[in-house]
């Protein structure tokens, strides 16, 4: 059975990062730069890396990435590849480094550290000379894989435009790959499939995963999918849903910014997504097996704008209230069958290292909770322990009504977490069958709360 490494475990489990997009593009209101732009532009006269940092730990992300460089090429480090970047610009006289107070903060706050870097670079004069352009990347990714300390993402897209030749640029997805992994062992990549990355994209910018969504990835048969039918329904949902007898463990990242846009834009101020829409993607992206990437701007301060923090803070208050009470802590819990070691008390216990498992031919394996009294509920949990891979394929979720077990919700895949919604209902009894798997059930937390 696939199962992934230390590194995409601890990933999956921090479940929330927070994407940083700040560049030339914050200052000219742009999302996309054409790689002509002045240095000079950039200038954030109030730049706190830790403002960002402390908003992101008090929201609850453990990851941060920073766009070190988009593909306008504008680097937000002292390079030495090349003059598009802040040692050209009238912030802190030329002298600055954003990755440098960025890192700083993140490592003081201990949160763990990303990087993008876009392939894409428009500015660079040997971007489509394939050859000289790879040699280009690798030499920033060295420069940004071996001055900043330990890097736990490198984030790195398919984005891929002319050159200010009019060449295309092929890139070598190998050397890069190399490079990370020599620099930089632990660190998880996020990349197109063509470079087998740690971790996929989700196939969409909405921050809403796939209903299944496997954890498990099948590179080869779905590189020879797009490659038959290009962006199609049936690529997307194969980054979305994953592949069951996938042969790499690639879980998916569901990207998704706070604003419309990736880029600070004054105009943007009163469109900060709502706490519901908030809300909403959680569900579909943390609560289907995926992690949530969510992109908040620094302003042209440098600063996060201030209905973009009040929003996070909404969103971190909302996240403890609903959550804050597991009744299945106070319910009498049996199951089926356990097999030895595997404790039921194993799935209320808040241990990332325990679980419950049935015995070997226990069939549809069950767990039952009652209450002394009828408790009222509309969501309900369950966490995989993804350390021996992801295993169930249907489940069933009931509860006791009239002396009839009644359905409340049925679900496919759960992975390190699912979480279904549903019309509030109440009941003394409730249970969990494990219907379908591919191999016996590791249960790591079963909830029920009332949100």
């Amino acid at each position: 059975m696939v199962k992934p490494t230390r590194q995409q475990l601890a990933w999956q489990q921090s479940e929330m990062t927070m994407f940083i997009h700040f560049g030339v593009n914050t200052f000219t209101d742009r999302e996309w730069g054409e790689g002509t732009e002045d240095p000079r532009i950039f200038n954030p006269t109030q730049l706190d890396a830790e403002q960002w940092v402390q908003t992101a730990k008090e929201a609850g992300f453990r990851y941060v990435i920073l766009t070190a460089k988009h593909h306008d090429g504008f680097c937000l480090w002292q390079s030495r590849h090349t003059e598009h970047s802040v040692k050209n610009s009238p912030w802190k006289n030329g002298k600055g480094d954003v990755v440098r107070e960025f890192v700083n903060a993140c490592h003081a706050a201990k949160l763990k550290v990303g990087i993008y870097l876009s392939p894409w670079d428009r500015h660079e004069p040997a971007y489509g000379d394939s050859p000289a352009y790879n040699r280009y990347y690798v030499n920033q990714l060295t420069e940004l894989l071996t001055d900043y300390g330990e890097i736990a993402e490198v984030w790195l897209d398919g984005a891929n435009g002319e050159g200010p030749n009019g060449k295309r640029q092929v890139y070598d997805f190998e050397a890069f790959r190399e490079t990370i992994r020599k620099l930089q062992p632990d660190a998880v990549i996020f990349s197109p499939i063509e470079m087998t990355p740690d971790i996929r994209w989700i196939g969409n910018e909405d921050g809403i995963a796939g209903d299944p969504c496997w954890s498990t990835f099948d590179p080869a048969q779905f590189l020879a999918l797009s490659q038959k039918e290009g962006w199609s329904p049936k690529v997307q949902a194969a980054l979305e849903s994953g592949y069951p007898d996938g042969t790499h463990w690639m879980p998916g990242e569901s990207d998704v910014s706070i604003r419309p846009g990736w880029f600070w834009h004054a105009a943007e101020n009163e469109k900060v997504k709502s706490l519901e829409h908030l809300m909403n993607i959680y569900f579909q992206s943390v609560g289907r097996n995926s992690l949530l990437l969510l992109n908040v701007p620094p302003d042209t301060r440098g600063l996060f704008a201030a209905p973009d923090v009040q929003r996070l803070r909404e969103f971190r208050r909302e996240l403890d209230r609903i959550f804050r009470d597991n009744l299945a802590k106070r319910a009498k819990i049996t199951a089926s069958s356990t097999a030895g070691g595997a404790r039921i008390t194993h799935l209320v216990d808040d241990n990332l290292k325990t679980f419950w498992s049935p015995e070997e031919g226990d069939g549809t394996a069950t767990v039952e909770m009652e209450w002394s009294a009828p408790v009222t509920f509309n969501i309900a949990e369950a966490k995989e322990f993804i350390a021996e891979g992801q295993r169930v394929e249907a489940y069933r979720i009931e509860r006791m009504e009239g002396g009839e077990w009644k359905t409340v919700v049925t679900g496919t895949t759960i992975g390190h977490r699912k979480l279904d919604r549903f019309e509030k209902v109440s009941a003394s009894r409730v249970r969990w069958l494990f219907e379908k798997c591919k191999a016996l059930p590791m249960i790591q937390t079963l909830g029920i709360y009332s949100g």
